[in-house]
């Protein structure tokens, strides 16, 4: 059965899960911010089969996410680092990292993220930027200026209940 494709889905949610939504392509990124960079780190770290980290790191540098840089020229070597788009992915990871640490690990955290200057622990939070209020509770999806009509029907507000 082929994979669906979300990219031209109008919903942002859809076209993130189109770059990043397979699962090693998440755990390659993660890698990337802890400093991996060499195909061979990443197949070490992450026991994966080498034609599927092609794969996914073809689909990262394709996506934007990645780059591949050559460090050896005899043989030839490349490495893979985040771009700016993929180093914007952060938040979104640190805030799936504690995610997992509060509600899926009963037998306690075995990684946490730290304050790099005092060492406590973090506490990863999405605020409005604008604002700086937190986002947990108390937000509406309203249609945007590209929005199709569908969608606005969809997301229009609901009277008469």
């Amino acid at each position: 059965m082929q994979r669906k494709s979300f990219d031209q889905m109008p919903c942002p949610i859809a076209r993130s899960l189109e770059e990043v939504g397979e699962w090693w392509s998440i755990l390659i990124l993660r890698d990337a911010f802890y400093g991996l960079a060499r195909f061979d780190q990443f197949a070490q770290s992450l026991g994966i089969a080498p034609n599927m980290l092609t794969r996914r790191l073809k689909g990262l540098c394709e996506a934007g996410l990645m780059e591949r840089r050559l460090y050896e020229e005899r043989p030839p070597r490349y490495e893979y680092v985040l771009t700016n788009k993929g180093r914007e992915f952060r938040p979104v990871l640190w805030t799936l990292f504690a995610w997992g640490n509060r509600h899926l690990a009963p037998e306690g955290e075995s990684v946490v993220l730290a304050d790099p200057q005092t060492g406590l622990p973090i506490e990863p939070v999405v605020v409005d930027a604008r604002t700086g209020r937190p986002l947990a509770k108390g937000v509406r999806v309203v249609a945007g200026p590209a929005a199709t009509p569908r969608l606005r029907a969809r997301f229009a507000p609901r009277t008469g209940i």
